[in-house]
């Protein structure tokens, strides 16, 4: 699940470069440009590198986790020095922790070694703790972080006017496709700290938000389909097996139609042989891998090149 939770994250990046870079506490600039993140001189690959122009331009490193990393501190200096030595420019890093889950002692946003008396090492980077984000910055700040409100410094009784606040942004700020974005991303990212029926029912009044709620009843279906499954075959080959294989199921139906959501809106309606390849696919690791692959390639033929 938590590869569902970066690729929505990536793709408010994506859409919304600037308003991360408000939230990071990063400079501002003239120019923003989300970039290759790929550092495949050695191999690994950041999750969102923007570059951002402007009096003194520099390369904004965002890394983004929702559970615990005990080598962050040391994975952020890597992808901190490759991207230094790759684009020639100042690299300034920021790590999201997305839930308190992610807290680590690997998370500090420090290291400071010395190997002898004249040798030390010294690094350090930004981590913002998004479950302490005041409530109100978050809702005040850009359309691309809006998802983040429910996941803030909000309590569990503020939601439903959280929802009513972003609604009214969305309403006098977006265009039709960015709301659905928006409330497809919220849904998601709601997933982090509550359960999926409380997501659903906190979000059931956007339903005139066709893509957004079209979203919401497929992966609700999804789910809904995988426990009549599991119930079909809890008859048929007893119930406790029937209840597991049912849920696989729907964490199956709704890791497809995750691919497709995101897959439509980068690179258009798929194909019917793109449909069915992806309808093909049984391994969830694999649905997760590539709905996050999405957003750094360039068409369906590319996403499926292997399949």
């Amino acid at each position: 699940m938590a590869k569902q939770f970066d690729a929505a994250i990536k793709q408010l990046v994506e859409a919304h470069p600037a308003d991360w870079i408000a939230l990071a506490g990063l400079p501002g600039g003239s120019s923003f440009e989300v970039i290759d993140a790929d550092l495949s001189a050695i191999s690994p690959a950041a999750d969102k590198v923007i570059r951002v122009g402007g009096a003194e331009s520099y390369i904004a490193h965002l890394e983004f986790q929702s559970s615990a990393d005990a080598e962050l501190d040391r994975r952020v200096l890597l992808y901190n020095v490759l991207l230094r030595w790759r684009h020639g420019l100042p690299v300034r890093s920021v790590a999201f922790l997305l839930r308190p889950q992610a807290q680590s002692p690997g998370a500090s946003g420090v290291i400071r070694e010395a190997a002898a008396a004249d040798e030390l090492l010294e690094f350090r980077y930004r981590v913002i703790r998004t479950w302490e984000q005041p409530l109100e910055t978050v809702l005040a700040g850009g359309l691309g972080t809006l998802p983040l409100a429910p996941i803030s410094a909000a309590r569990a009784e503020q939601l439903p006017q959280v929802v009513g606040r972003i609604r009214e942004r969305l309403e006098n700020e977006a265009t039709p496709r960015e709301a659905a974005d928006t409330w497809a991303a919220t849904f998601v990212l709601a997933g982090l700290r509550y359960s999926r029926d409380v997501a659903l029912q906190l979000l059931r009044g956007v339903r005139d938000m066709e893509e957004s709620t079209t979203y919401q009843w497929i992966i609700e279906k999804g789910i809904e389909r995988g426990k009549a499954q599991g119930k079909a075959e809890g008859k048929a080959e007893g119930k406790a097996e029937g209840k597991a294989e049912g849920q696989i199921e729907g964490r199956l139906q709704e890791a497809r139609s995750m691919l497709l959501r995101i897959g439509r809106r980068r690179f258009g309606a798929p194909s019917s042989q793109v449909t069915t390849a992806i309808a093909q696919i049984s391994d969830l690791s694999r649905l997760e891998f590539l709905a996050e692959r999405v957003l750094d390639i360039s068409g369906w033929e590319q996403l499926l090149e292997n399949e």
